[in-house]
């Protein structure tokens, strides 16, 4: 029997060699490994860096930063000042906090989970009595810190928003300092802060701290260093705000006059008395001045703005009200600018708007002035009712009851603008051209442009409640019918139903049926300060 031996023929084996695996190469991030070097680096030379006297400071600095204490601290601070640009300031570096610490907290930590740095190097001395625990990447101190500071500057004045600025700088390198970051993670921090500072603007645009006035060329030298020849006329009720402490606490008016007795010894005080009437005081103190100061509000300013343009003298407008849109408007919020305008001597020339009644003997027609706005319909009413109100539960808890009460019960005026009927609900009618666009606008960029600002609400329908008062206190009328904003030198209103209540700078009075708003370009000689230019 034949075998086939090929069949049974042993295959040799073959030794199975193992292949290398191909090292797949990383990706090589060339331009982020350097950075992260450099983050590295950074942190080192910061951490042996020996700098007398911020060994104790420093730290102490970043802890009080916590959770936004230090910030929180100065924009109480800056709110109990009083001073309008000052509470803006500190309101809006507070919202821009309230931006960017989720956002560096919430958002950006879990997202990059970056590890802090190793303190080895960092002197026991400097670190914080508790490390932090959470991720490195942003700084949620810097982003604070950035956020309040950008927010300030944005509102406050130089000499505010320089010291701010530079302990928000000496938070974020405490930081460093301390090792509780490396110097990416704080830069990153900033960033965020500042944009979201930045931010806040699309929602709340920052007002100009000043309107631009021109100088006027004509006006004589009036000024004297001990205030000869200065007469001010001081209206003791101005801002007076009600209540136990109003009776307690010196009011406005009467720290305004203290330190202008003091600066200005030589100046003429007069006081208004409450059954007086205040433009026969004014305006025989115009007669006798070189220069007329009012110590009030915006209704005092009014007045003396009227004596002051009869006898053809400078106002210097010292504000004690409540509102001082005149004043805050040139760039005075204080006795103590008002004093430093003043001795500044430099004098501009601003716009008076005025309201005429229309009627067939034009020297018949008497002008009532106003230097802010003037106001028709819904806004005339609220007026009214704080004024009811606010000797019993004081002006700002009036307001905003007079608030509600008007948005729900008023009702539109039948009204002819310019020879079109309308059903007017809110109109303003503001001396030169607003920036802001809510329904009482509060700056301006200039007032010597020329012109009026016309806005308002004309309905044929009822006005849709619910939705006017979300737009008046969002400042966006723009989105209930019938709102029409315009420019224009002139406007003729007359009212179908009868004579006009208007409230001129936050006065009402009663008016015939047909009125004239007109403008006297730059007829006002003003002191101001010496940047509103």
């Amino acid at each position: 029997m034949r075998v086939n031996h090929a069949r049974h023929r042993s295959v040799p084996s073959r030794t199975v060699i193992p292949r290398r695996r191909q090292r797949v190469p990383e990706p090589r991030y060339g331009l982020l490994r350097r950075l992260g070097r450099a983050d590295r680096w950074a942190f080192d030379r910061v951490a042996a860096a020996r700098l007398p006297g911020l060994e104790y400071v420093l730290p102490r600095l970043s802890r009080f930063a916590d959770h936004g204490v230090l910030w929180f601290t100065t924009a109480g601070v800056l709110g109990a000042t009083g001073r309008p640009r000052l509470r803006r300031a500190a309101l809006r570096g507070s919202i821009a906090i309230a931006v960017a610490s989720p956002a560096v907290n919430v958002l950006g930590k879990h997202a990059f989970r970056r590890k802090r740095p190793v303190v080895d190097l960092v002197p026991p001395i400097r670190i914080r009595w508790k490390l932090p625990t959470s991720h490195a990447f942003p700084s949620g101190h810097s982003a604070s810190a950035a956020a309040f500071a950008a927010g300030v500057a944005l509102e406050a004045p130089r000499r505010v928003a320089v010291p701010v600025a530079v302990t928000a700088s000496a938070v974020a390198f405490s930081r460093v300092y301390t090792g509780a970051h490396y110097p990416g993670d704080v830069l990153a921090g900033v960033g965020i802060g500042a944009a979201a500072a930045l931010g806040t603007r699309l929602v709340w645009p920052a007002r100009p701290p000043v309107a631009r006035v021109a100088p006027a060329e004509d006006a004589a030298e009036p000024v004297a260093e001990d205030g000869t020849g200065l007469v001010a006329v001081v209206n003791p009720g101005s801002g007076a705000t009600g209540g136990a402490t109003a009776a307690i606490l010196p009011g406005r008016p009467e720290l305004a006059i203290e330190l202008l007795e003091r600066e200005l010894p030589a100046a003429e005080i007069v006081r208004l008395g409450p059954d007086e009437d205040a433009d026969k005081v004014l305006g025989e103190a115009a007669g006798r001045a070189a220069v007329l100061a009012v110590i009030g509000g915006d209704g005092t300013v009014n007045a003396g703005a009227r004596a002051a343009l009869e006898h053809g003298v400078p106002l210097l407008v010292v504000p004690t009200g409540t509102f001082d849109h005149f004043a805050r408007a040139i760039g005075v919020e204080s006795a103590a600018e008002a004093i430093a305008a003043y001795r500044g001597g430099r004098i501009g020339r601003v716009d008076v708007s005025y309201v005429t009644p229309v009627s067939g003997d034009p020297a018949g027609e008497e002008e009532r002035l106003f230097l802010n706005t003037a106001s028709l319909g819904a806004y005339t009413e609220l007026v009214v009712r704080r004024e009811r109100l606010e000797k019993r539960i004081g002006k700002w808890p009036a307001l905003a009851v007079a608030a509600v009460r008007t948005l729900r019960h008023s009702e539109p005026v039948a009204l002819t603008v310019d020879g079109r009927e309308r059903r007017v609900w809110l109109a303003f009618v503001g001396n030169c051209v607003y920036g802001s666009r809510g329904a009482a606008p509060t700056w301006r960029d200039r007032l010597d442009d020329g012109r009026l600002d016309v806005r308002m609400i004309a309905t044929g329908r009822r006005v849709p409640r619910v939705r006017a008062v979300a737009a008046v206190l969002a400042g966006h009328l723009h989105v209930i019918p019938g709102y029409r904003a315009w420019r224009a030198t002139g406007v003729e209103v007359v009212s179908r139903s009868g004579d006009l209540r208007l409230a001129r700078d936050g006065e009402v009075s009663s008016l015939p049926a047909a009125v004239r708003f007109g403008k006297h370009a730059g007829a006002l000689a003003v002191f101001t300060p010496d940047d509103a230019g």
